[in-house]
């Protein structure tokens, strides 16, 4: 579990300012300003116009959650697994076990870092008001209640219960096709790590559309978006402004952002994990 916390602390740290970038591409943005025609193009106005502090934006929130929200999936992941016969060598369930695994592990650690998730992603708004992680989720509790915290939580776990699954079960595989010996090998964990997330991450991009569009409405003037209650109510406003182009909103840095984070997510915990062991 300690591995976990701090393969999650630093794999959310360092690729923060491209989440940002993806954040603000999602939304239905009312001000010229705030609409970006790429990923570079949204780093180079964001960083001129309000300077490169923006990107860092409700870091402090992904920092307070990210550790303890890790540290329970991963050992969530590993006690599920170990049960399920996942660690059997030649067991034939081992996909079964793997998927299992994944899967709870990340119901658990959802429900721990959404309301973390919420705050960060206001922060990360163009023209946020909030500068304090703290001062943000008070008055998300004033103004709306804890409620907000977790309306976008079905939603959540739609999305990331088949990424989690996704990406877990890749991890395993590839891992054990590139290091069947099972040793620590950083060029493994980083190749297998980068290449499950960025397959995951894009399968489940419009999810993930929808989220950001639930866990922002309460910082919209649009009356629609304001009111919306799920992920029903989501896809229905991305089809009808957007099209089906509205639901791959943010693709290519998810994608960027999933690559490198999970292999570093992914090598660090496998660093800790085996520094711990010895």
């Amino acid at each position: 579990m300690a591995a976990g916390a701090l393969a999650g602390i630093t794999e959310h740290a360092v690729m923060f300012p491209v989440d940002s970038i993806k954040t603000r591409m999602q939304v239905f943005a009312t001000s010229p300003a705030a609409v970006y025609t790429g990923v570079g193009n949204a780093f180079t106005r964001i960083s001129s116009t309000e300077g490169m502090r923006a990107l860092w934006r409700g870091v402090s929130s992904v920092i307070m959650g990210a550790g303890p929200a890790h540290a329970v999936h991963f050992g969530a992941y590993e006690l599920v697994k170990e049960a399920a016969g996942g660690n059997v060598e030649g067991a034939s369930n081992q996909w079964i076990a793997t998927s299992l695994a994944g899967a709870s592990a990340t119901i658990a650690s959802d429900a721990l870092m959404n309301p973390f998730d919420v705050v960060k992603q206001r922060m990360q708004l163009h023209k946020s008001e909030f500068r304090s992680a703290i001062v943000c989720a008070r008055t998300v509790y004033r103004n709306e209640g804890l409620g907000a915290f977790y309306v976008s939580y079905p939603t959540t776990l739609t999305m990331t219960v088949p990424f989690t699954a996704v990406q877990f079960t890749a991890y395993e595989q590839l891992k054990t096709l590139l290091n069947p010996g099972g040793a620590y090998s950083p060029a493994t964990h980083i190749v297998a790590g980068g290449l499950a997330g960025a397959v995951a991450g894009a399968v489940t991009t419009p999810l993930d559309v929808a989220k950001t569009i639930l866990q922002t409405r309460g910082t919209s003037h649009d009356p629609e978006i304001r009111h919306c209650r799920g992920l029903a109510d989501a896809f229905r406003i991305i089809w009808h402004r957007d099209g089906l182009k509205g639901f791959a909103r943010g693709l290519a840095p998810r994608v960027l952002t999933f690559m490198p984070s999970n292999a570093l997510c992914w090598l660090s915990y496998e660093f800790f994990k085996a520094a711990i062991r010895d």
